[in-house]
This record gives structure tokens, sequence and C-alpha cells, in this order.
């Protein structure tokens, strides 16, 4: 982006190199020398991985809080295609070399299960069953405040944020997210939910936008909280799909973090004053 480019030095208006504070008059003329392109060139790196399944077609893992789920440009180490790569050597190709095998994405700071394709014909199976609702996931969330109702539906527009694309907010694609309440404690309240359509952020904005954002959440809820936890409160906790290759319905479901079991035992101990 710009601001990159600007703390590079690439921006020159005649000899002098401008900083991101120089404001423009009129008749400016300002050079802007854009880098070469980098190859994106994916490697297998030998970074664990908590796998629940696996077979020659599909592979089942918990992914840790704070794994990235693909490389991008400028971030292409340390994510879990790069694990992917080094344990399977072979991934699915329909996503190309930077997202090989990944057929959705979990956010950075969501711990949990994630299904990942070893070739085309899995992948094109497991994206229409995601696509059809037929390949089922929930997740587990601790919100703020105590949430009144037993269950509901939340259904609104959300798009990308134009001066934050790392945020979203109302107004886009239509977004629907199941949730019902498991457990109240005042405070808090722990929610199990399930996603009708896949947008970004969708849970973390829908709880926000319901008055109960998610514990730990640095964008939607960035207030000091009593927990320990790096990263929101949100756990892919169960998924189930049909075989691309048997046709067996299979289920699986990912135990809490640590993190997020330890705020569990501490709220049903009443220790989070």
């Amino acid at each position: 982006n710009m601001q990159k480019l600007l703390e590079e030095g690439r921006a020159v208006r005649g000899s002098k190199v401008l900083k991101s504070n120089y404001k423009l008059r009129l008749g400016d003329e300002i050079d802007v020398t854009l880098p070469e392109p980098q190859p994106l060139d994916v490697q297998p790196e030998n970074i664990p991985l908590d796998i629940i399944y696996e077979d020659e077609d599909v592979v089942v893992v918990n992914k840790a809080r704070g794994m990235v789920v693909h490389p991008a440009a400028g971030n292409l180490n340390g994510t879990l295609v790069n694990a992917l790569l080094y344990h399977c050597k072979n991934l699915s190709g329909i996503n190309g070399v930077i997202r090989p095998g990944i057929v959705h994405r979990l956010d950075k700071d969501t711990s949990g299960i994630m299904i990942c394709a070893k070739n085309d014909a899995a992948h094109l199976s497991l994206s229409q069953q995601i696509q059809a609702k037929t390949a089922q996931r929930t997740y587990l969330a601790v919100v703020r405040g105590n949430i009144k109702t037993d269950s509901g539906v939340i259904e609104t527009l959300i798009a990308r944020d134009k001066n934050d694309r790392k945020k979203i907010k109302e107004g886009g694609r239509d977004a629907v997210t199941e949730y019902e309440v498991l457990e109240r404690f005042g405070k808090y309240t722990i929610v199990r939910c399930r996603l009708r359509t896949g947008r970004t952020h969708q849970i973390r904005v829908h709880m926000e936008y319901l008055g109960y954002p998610l514990v730990g959440d640095p964008k939607y809820s960035p207030m000091k909280t009593p927990f320990s936890i790096q990263g929101q409160a949100l756990h892919s906790q169960t998924l189930e799909f049909t075989h691309p290759r048997t046709g067996e319905r299979l289920s699986f479901e990912a135990p809490l973090p640590e993190d997020m079991h330890k705020i569990v035992t501490r709220l049903r101990l009443g220790q989070f004053n």
C-alpha cells in the first residue's frame, strides 16, 4: 500500500523523498518507484500440527490460536499452509500456490477445527458441501454481558471497511448467524454459534452488533479483560461433513484450547471480578 511505499522512501518530489505527513500542493509531480513483484513461492516448514484425522483425501486439523491460515504477499512463512505442505506433501491446487488445500478459513486468533483437501476432487466436494450447508460447523464463544434470549438468529449486511481492510462494518453482503446460549455468568455468557453464511469476521461482528462482543477481541471489543487470552475467545469446535470419496458421514470435535478452558473454568468458579 501507499503507506509502505512512503516508509520505504519510494515517493519522491524532485530530489526530495516524501514522508507520510507531506501535504500535496496543486501542481505537485510525484515520482513513485514500485518494487519488483516478488515470486510467491511458498515453502514447506516443519511446524507442529494438531491433526485430528487424516486419510488420502482430507486432513482435519485443530488450528492453534495465533496461526495464520495461508500466506500472503509479504508474509509467506509460519502459516498453516507451510505446515501442511511439509506434512502432507500434496494438497489440492484449486486455490493456487498461496492457498493450496484451503477449503475454508479461520481468523488468525480463532482456534479450532478446520478441514483441508489433499486433491482437487476432495476440494470441489468439500467446497460444494460448505456452500450447500451440508458441511456443518459450530463455534464456541465467550462474550461480554448477559444475553437475554436463549437462542436467536442475527441477520445483517456486512462489508469490508474501505478505511481499514482488516475490519468489517455494516453494509454489503447478507450475513446470517444462529446462536444458542449454553451458560450465563451475569457479566459473561458462553454461546454456541452456527454460520448460515461465511463472511469475514462474521461471528465477531454479529455478536458486537447484538451488544455482546467477544471477550478479548482486539478489533471489535478493545477493552481490558480479567482473562488471559491473546485475541478473541472464539473456537471452531465441531465439524461434520460427508467424505468426498466414501460418502460416509464424519463428525469431529476440537477440544477447547488451554486459554479458553481456563476462562470457562474461572467463570464457573465465579473468579472473574
